[in-house]
């Protein structure tokens, strides 16, 4: 009976925000009453979280919006004028309300529930399959061993809305190999929101039509930069696919973004200014930059950027965003932003990956599991040991600029694996541990000292929620990986083995 009534007050919930946000869309050529509408928007948000909002970042946005000169709100003012308005009132229900309303209450009772990590968002691999080859990436030598059938993504999406997740990316493979099984996940969930990881080349007329009608997909569009510096790593002919299906998605008015890898070869092309300004003009909005990652045995670890590129990364990514800067682009930098997201978000702290063969692995970039949606409940993936380990291990440095647990403290996944007993899950080209973690030995010894430098020199404020363990929130000096960090610069000199601290 409680369940029922628990279904009916959310159902009457997003009916009535539904009916508000139609009132929006109406509203959206008036200015005036468009602000309005924001305002009214932050303190449904404040009634919402009740005691744990926090005033001041509510505040802050309240004053955002009054600013007609403030360039953040502006911008979002106008992808909701360019976008599709049956899109644009989907975007805000799955994505606004669902998800960040009222998925991240219940998500935050749940962790404190079950005393684990529960996810903020879940991507999960459709197939291993991929049409591409692209330098240096591991999905396209797996070949087409392995899918998660359409009951597999539909039990990881049910089961995920049980715990409050409601953002589901995709990759891969490339996910748009499946896309009549995404479409028909897409519409029995259409209370939530997809986001795939595409490298363009299936997005057509056809699909941009059906995907207007649910409103409830998006693109994440793989570019690297230059014509010349994307197709040397992605083939011939694959900036032109992305171009055309920028074209295709903005002329439908469905908002969407870029994924961008950046090389030790690419770095100064996907960060150049022009380059930015060339994407917006494409209707291109927000974009993740990842650092490309040593993952696999064919892996290229002289693709990795260089301490030097890497500092100069994080100085343009957040000039970029400064107040000042006139390009309508939002870029997000997966790897050194990890100051704004306390840290590691993998392992369940906001996120997860499932691979095709429904292994549950920490992230997309830690291919190491210790349990298979086909055998375990998406609950039980989070209270497994190896997730545990992150749970309790989270942050593995508190120099949020030395976040991941392999790129720049090898140590600790090391530790973690062995610990756990997780396999390997490349099933193509299985790769221990160690191989995996001797390619980030020298890198993250390179980084340390630049790192430190630069998060010495900066201003830090905490956060008012860190999403930590018990322990770690309450004494945080105590935190497991401050001992194995300071082990890590203790390695033997001939055998390059760790050296105990004792």
């Amino acid at each position: 009976m409680a369940s029922v009534v628990k279904e009916l007050t959310h159902a009457a919930e997003r009916a009535a925000i539904g009916a508000f946000v139609d009132k929006f869309i109406k509203d959206l050529n008036n200015a005036e009453d468009r602000r309005q509408a924001y305002l009214k928007i932050v303190d449904l948000a404040e009634k919402f979280y009740g005691k744990a909002a926090t005033k001041e970042k509510l505040n802050a946005v309240r004053s955002a919006i009054l600013d007609p000169n403030n360039k953040w709100f502006n911008m979002i003012d106008r992808i909701m004028k360019e976008a599709d308005p049956h899109f644009a009132k989907i975007t805000m229900l799955n994505l606004g309300y669902e998800a960040f309303l009222r998925g991240t209450k219940t998500i935050r009772a749940n962790r404190e529930k079950y005393n684990c990590n529960i996810p903020w968002l879940i991507l999960f691999d459709p197939t291993m399959a991929c049409n591409m080859h692209c330098a240096g990436c591991w999905s396209g030598t797996y070949g087409h061993k392995s899918n998660l059938s359409y009951e597999d993504m539909d039990k990881i999406v049910s089961q995920g809305k049980e715990l409050g997740t409601y953002l589901y990316m995709m990759t891969g493979g490339e996910p748009t190999v499946r896309m009549k099984d995404i479409l028909k996940l897409a519409e029995k969930h259409n209370d939530c929101y997809f986001a795939l990881y595409s490298n363009s080349t299936l997005i057509n007329e056809e699909l941009c039509e059906k995907l207007v009608k649910l409103g409830n997909i998006t693109f994440m569009l793989s570019i690297e930069g230059t014509p010349e510096t994307n197709d040397a790593r992605r083939g011939d002919g694959h900036y032109e696919a992305v171009m055309k299906a920028m074209d295709l998605l903005h002329k439908y008015g469905i908002i969407f973004g870029t994924s961008i890898c950046y090389t030790r070869d690419n770095i100064e092309a996907v960060t150049d200014e022009k380059f930015l300004r060339f994407i917006a003009e494409k209707g291109a909005r927000f974009g993740f930059y990842f650092h490309y990652m040593p993952v696999g045995n064919n892996a290229v670890p002289e693709l990795m950027p260089t301490p030097e590129q890497r500092v100069a990364m994080i100085k343009k990514i957040r000039d970029y965003r400064k107040p000042d800067c006139n390009i309508d682009f939002f870029p997000m930098d997966f790897q050194n932003d990890g100051e704004f997201v306390g840290g590691c978000i993998a392992g369940g702290r906001n996120y997860f990956h499932i691979n095709a063969n429904g292994d549950a692995e920490p992230c997309v970039f830690i291919h190491f599991s210790d349990t298979n949606i086909h055998n375990n409940s998406i609950l039980e993936m989070l209270q497994s040991p190896l997730f545990k380990a992150y749970h309790e291990g989270q942050p593995f440095n508190r120099n949020h600029l030395r976040p991941c647990p392999m790129l720049e403290n090898p140590d600790l996944l090391r530790e973690m694996v062995k610990k756990t007993g997780a396999h390997g899950t490349n099933q193509e080209s299985e790769e221990s541990v160690e191989h995996l973690c001797a390619k980030c030995d020298d890198y993250a010894k390179s980084w340390k000292p630049y790192a430190e430098k630069e998060w010495e020199e900066e201003t830090h404020k905490k956060p008012s929620y860190e999403n930590y363990s018990k322990l770690h929130r309450e004494h945080p000096e105590l935190a497991a990986f401050e001992k194995a960090v300071d082990n890590t610069d203790k390695r033997d000199e001939n055998t390059g083995d760790t050296v105990s601290a004792d």
